[in-house]
């Protein structure tokens, strides 16, 4: 019997929103269908059991974005999809941020949660429909969990906010928030911008949590109406009489290590001292009744995290020494290797960013093969992360999740600064190497970038500089904001709050948190902070490098534009390619052609360059009757030589015009590949060009040549326009005879 399927529908902003269960994936925990407009997400959620000796939480959240919703065949040899594209990454790590903190600490079941997209209209973005898709999916599930979220997209047009604006509004917008929350606190917050203030920043945010709730409400709903009674999932339980045993053994000695300032590697080592020493006392072989080393070590972990923390909240004493506000210290270099177009060295404290800018023409601009209207990316920005940036031993697997949305971050940060394609027409690859890293790798990666693009000669808009924020707060309502957070403060702190921009404004925005929310105020706060640090961090890069340097490296290819006439296009490529790839082999360029008619010609050699500019500006020009030309011999014939004038444009000299004496070969006077100098005689109205070489060895005026060549026609003239001559041409009346067939169009 079929199922009936249960709807749901929210007003947010002035869009639709609609819920359907009931009806798919009855097996899942939880699945549900979410759509505004043509645009469908699917989600469902499943609760399994407990993998033997694991120690963690493990949720797992996965997003497969699906061809067949916009319509497409995916373009691979397989014809199918495949490793997951970036925008897929990123919103599953969009997905999986305001989920995680609301599952309740020490769960051990596994939960995973799995998303596709099943309709695209290309109008409307699917991430911010992914999130309350799996929060829907959760809540009428029979996964404990202490949802529900909801989740929003602000842009700004014009100084008006939008609620979940389609792609054509994002054209438009400076901003592009995208924020998910419970009721009562923000969880998660992505943003990218045009140098937002920070006040308008929060009115955004502001909106944005205002703007969830119907989304929050109809789930309680569904959850009422429709929701599985909740299972008892495993809890891993402390043991409380060992973490009192253990924080009284560790606390005074650990306080003395933290009364003096810490680097990374002092740090850990001492706290693995004191780790073994506690271990030696507590864990006695063949004792039955002495702990195990596993539970030691979560109670030392539970010690340390509270020691730390008191330590900051009540003291303002960081485990290296600083402020709650204070950065730690920045060095920067810029042009460091011989060869790249540009590289930026950024080091803060024991965290150090190699950036490297490098150009090309736009012709070499990532093609997307995605649900998006967006078909190419002219500006990429990826980060690597290495095992040896954090002293360990790794396979490289390839890139990572993280990896992949750390590059992400720095894009989103530095695109709205970079020129105009107009104006500078190069795609842009920026490659953040993290060489080492004690905390926020992402931010030191936009100051290095921006190092980088100016040291390449890009000439951005202004500087940007980034900076993360954190955050330790306790069950009293007591919270210090902390300034520039080091790895031990992201591990044990409540949040992660970086921010990019200019002088002007904020450019990129990423905040996750581990508790249950985080208030506006807080928010605001943070954002004040991080303003003052911004820059005094950008401070300390332009003292190294001021501004964009005001010429490209040497080995940066230039790149001249041409204009030419559209109906000039097919006779610049050519049959195949093979005037362009002719021009390009012989000038050692690159050459790139728009719609439009403007033509980039790139080179690092400014005579192979010139070249090329004067060959395709050729292409502009009209031969003109009386006019003399230098060109190449370009085919031969029994009748005559053809000779290119300007691309695309040849002309036939017959035999009779090759010289003032008698000729009794073609090849008498020429070779292929030679080069004659001829007067255009004639032009005649299908456009083949008669060429007279005798003209100007005898220094005729256009008027005598027109007329001495009258009486010796024979085989026709090269037809202007793409190279191959003329049509058939007629029957000469010269002593040669005539009657030779010349090339066809």
């Amino acid at each position: 019997m079929k199922p009936e399927a249960k709807r749901y529908s929210a007003v947010v902003g002035s869009r639709t929103i609609t819920i359907e269960t009931g009806k798919l994936a009855s097996q899942a925990g939880g699945a549900v269908t979410i759509g505004i407009d043509d645009a469908v997400v699917f989600a469902a959620a499943t609760m399994g059991g407990v993998r033997d000796g694991i120690d963690f939480f493990p949720l797992s959240v996965d997003y497969e974005e699906r061809l067949y919703a916009g319509g497409k065949i995916p373009g691979s040899f397989f014809r199918r999809e495949g490793r997951a594209s970036t925008d897929a990454i990123l919103t599953a790590r969009l997905t999986d941020r305001p989920l995680r903190p609301l599952f309740q600490h020490g769960m051990r079941n596994e939960v995973q949660v799995i998303m596709y997209s099943f309709s695209s209209d290309s109008i409307n973005p699917l991430d911010i429909l992914a999130i309350n898709a799996a929060s829907a999916a959760i809540m009428i599930s029979d996964i404990p969990w202490n949802g529900p979220v909801g989740a929003v997209r602000v842009g700004r047009v014009n100084g008006e906010f939008i609620i979940n604006p389609t792609f054509a509004e994002m054209d438009a917008s400076d901003l592009d928030l995208r924020i998910a929350g419970t009721k009562d606190a923000i969880l998660m917050v992505e943003c990218g911008a045009h140098e937002i203030p920070e006040d308008v920043m929060v009115q955004a945010l502001e909106l944005g949590h205002k703007s969830m709730q119907p989304l929050i409400e109809l789930q309680l709903k569904m959850a009422a109406e429709v929701g599985k009674a909740k299972r008892e999932p495993t809890i891993a339980t402390a043991n409380e009489d060992l973490q009192k045993k253990v924080f009284d053994l560790v606390s005074a000695k650990m306080n003395t290590l933290l009364d003096k300032p810490l680097s990374k590697n002092e740090f850990y080592g001492g706290m693995d001292e004191l780790l073994k020493g506690v271990i030696a006392e507590l864990c006695i072989e063949g004792d039955t009744t002495a702990p195990v080393k596993k539970d030691v070590q979560s109670a030392f972990s539970e010690a340390e995290h509270k020691i730390v923390r008191e330590r900051i909240l009540s003291a303002g004493k960081r485990p290296d020494g600083r402020m709650p506000t204070e950065i730690r210290p920045i060095w920067c270099e810029v042009g460091l290797m011989p060869r790249a177009h540009g590289t930026g060295l950024f080091t803060r404290g024991e965290t150090q960013i190699l950036s490297f800018a490098t150009l090309a023409t736009l012709g070499e601009a990532q093609e997307l093969d995605n649900l998006s209207p967006i078909k190419s990316k002219r500006y990429m920005h990826h980060y690597n992360f290495p095992p040896f940036s954090t002293g360990e031993a790794k396979p490289l697997r390839g890139q990572s999740r993280r990896e992949v949305g750390h590059g992400a971050l720095a894009e989103r940060a530095l695109e709205p600064v970079l020129p105009a394609e107009e104006s500078f027409p190069y795609t842009i690859r920026v490659v953040s190497e993290a060489l080492s890293s004690n905390g926020s790798t992402s931010m030191a990666s936009v100051c290095g970038s921006t190092l980088a693009l100016m040291d390449a000669g890009v000439p951005i808009k202004a500087p940007v500089s980034g900076v993360a924020m954190g955050l330790i707060t306790d069950e009293t309502g007591r919270y210090k904001i902390l300034t520039d957070i080091q790895g031990t403060e992201d591990h044990l702190g409540d949040m992660d709050f970086k921010v990019a921009g200019t002088a002007t404004g904020i450019t990129a925005l990423q905040m996750d948190i581990k508790i249950s929310g985080l208030s506006t105020q807080m928010m605001k706060e943070a954002l004040e902070q991080a303003h003052t640090a911004r820059i005094s961090i950008m401070e300390k890069m332009l003292a190294v490098l001021p501004q964009s340097r005001a010429e490209l490296k040497p080995h940066a290819p230039r790149i001249i534009t041409v204009k030419i006439p559209i109906d000039k296009i097919g006779a610049l490529i050519g049959p195949g390619g093979k005037n362009i790839r002719a021009l390009q082999e012989e000038t050692g360029t690159k050459i790139d052609i728009q719609e439009d008619g403007t033509v980039y010609i790139a080179s690092t050699d400014s005579v192979g360059a010139k070249i090329a500019q004067e060959r395709v500006q050729g292409l502009s020009e009209s031969v003109v009757i009386g006019n003399i030309y230098t060109g190449k011999v370009v085919r031969i014939e029994a009748f005559g030589a053809f000779v290119n004038l300007l691309p695309g444009m040849d002309g036939l000299v017959h035999i009779s015009q090759l010289n003032s004496e008698r000729v009794n070969s073609v090849e008498d006077i020429c070779k292929l590949g030679d080069e004659l100098t001829v007067m255009v005689t004639d032009i005649d109205p299908q456009g083949k060009i008669r060429l007279s070489r005798q003209a100007v060895l005898e220094g005729w005026s256009a008027e005598e040549a027109r007329e001495k060549d009258k009486g010796g026609r024979s085989g026709g003239g090269g037809r202007g326009g793409p190279r191959g001559g003329g049509d058939r041409g007629g029957r000469g009346d010269d002593r040669r005879g005539g009657g030779d067939r010349g090339p066809r169009r």
